[in-house]
């Protein structure tokens, strides 16, 4: 936590963190751009520690890059923070750091797809075994799977799942983990560090993908990966030798967003709430599938550990649908736009099949699956265009 910030509330915190007023007075810290920096001594040379700053070359970041890792510790409580060009390079270097040749490592079924690919890609060459388990284990049965699985060293979790939105029971399972000395992620993408304190939690390290609801305008792609002492240096050092780290232009973009963060988060949380209950009430819909519902998987877990939700949800349309009707749907829809990702101002509807990437479990929703983005448009606009997709399903 940041001196003088450990008092405050989150709202105040995520105006204040990361910023250097001082430096030059106003407002927003500068974008810095730049490869070298220049060693005005020979002994700086010798030792990076003894130049006037905190950066020895561009490659290592720059003052807004550092703003940012500053301010997303003070979010999350971690002794460090590390910034990726993308969520999924978050995911993977995690991944790089904890996982080490014959090793096993447990994976929620519900994982973000490209982390599945690269587990079954890059990790499987190099002898790492994945074994993915059902996103509802219990903490018994995941302490038997330990069991059957001696050699495993690490615990990934995505909770809520995506597209599905079960949600694990992190603390249990990450105490489980601890018996057998094994470290646990999360990704913690859908809640954000203000509905979800991942590290105080259980979990080791924390991976967001800030090109979400920490940007807020679908204009840039970052990843953050915030860990405890334990795994904070062999984070940055993996890191560093890499050389994979975010644009300063995109460090500012998300330091501006982080201000006005927690208001948005919010807003998607009521708006969310608001459309996902109006869809459970039409009659094309089988169910909706939200934490915050008593009937998604996970909901007391959700209930006790988390503060609140976002604006993305799915539902099943009941299972007389087919995907012609939902191409039929989608293809007209006037206010709500088919694209990935979320957390932007913009409203998105998808239809997700996951039959071929649940192997834990098989994929039977019992009808077509649709997930949507809530985003800043007036809902009665993204009512009345739902509405008229709901209406083009039963025009053959």
């Amino acid at each position: 936590m940041e001196p003088g910030l450990d008092t405050l509330k989150v709202q105040t915190v995520l105006n204040r963190a990361g910023r250097n007023v001082s430096e030059a007075g106003f407002v927003n810290s500068p974008v810095y751009r730049g490869s070298t920096v220049i060693h005005t001594a020979f002994d700086q040379v010798l030792d990076g520690k003894k130049l006037p700053f905190s950066h020895q070359y561009g490659s290592f970041g720059t003052p807004t890059f550092s703003e940012l890792e500053r301010a997303w510790n003070t979010m999350t409580g971690a002794a460090g923070t590390v910034l990726l060009p993308s969520g999924l390079a978050a995911g993977i270097l995690v991944l790089m750091v904890t996982a080490k040749t014959g090793d096993t490592i447990f994976v929620c079924d519900t994982v973000y797809l490209p982390v599945r690919n690269y587990c079954a890609g890059y990790l499987k060459k190099m002898n790492v075994t994945t074994v993915y388990y059902k996103s509802t284990i219990s903490p018994d049965d995941m302490r038997e799977l330990f069991k059957q699985h001696p050699q495993t060293t690490v615990l990934y979790f995505e909770s809520p799942g995506s597209q599905t939105f079960e949600v694990q029971d992190i603390p249990a399972l990450s105490a489980v983990a601890k018996e057998f000395d094994a470290t646990t992620i999360v990704d913690n993408t859908w809640a954000t560090p203000i509905f979800f304190d991942a590290l105080r939690k259980g979990c080791d390290i924390s991976v967001e993908a800030g090109t979400k609801y920490l940007s807020g305008h679908s204009d840039l792609l970052l990843g953050l990966v915030a860990a405890n002492e334990k795994w904070f240096p062999a984070i940055r050092e993996t890191f560093e030798l890499v050389g994979s780290l975010a644009g300063s232009e995109d460090c500012f973009l998300a330091l501006r967003g982080l201000r006005t963060m927690y208001i948005r988060v919010k807003e998607a949380e009521r708006r969310g709430l608001e459309f996902a209950r109006w869809v459970r009430e039409q009659k094309c819909v089988l169910k909706v599938l939200h934490p915050a519902f008593e009937t998604c998987p996970g909901h007391e877990a959700w209930k006790r550990d988390f503060t609140g939700s976002t604006g993305v949800f799915s539902f099943i349309l009941q299972p007389e649908y087919t995907l012609e009707d939902v191409v039929r749907m989608l293809d007209n829809m006037k206010v709500f736009c088919m694209g990935y990702s979320w957390g932007g101002f913009e409203s998105l509807i998808m239809h997700y099949d996951c039959t071929p990437f649940r192997t834990a479990e098989k994929f039977n929703p019992g009808g077509r699956l649709i997930r949507l983005t809530i985003g800043l448009e007036d809902v009665e606009d993204l009512r009345a265009d739902l509405l008229e997709g709901f209406q083009r399903l039963d025009k053959k």
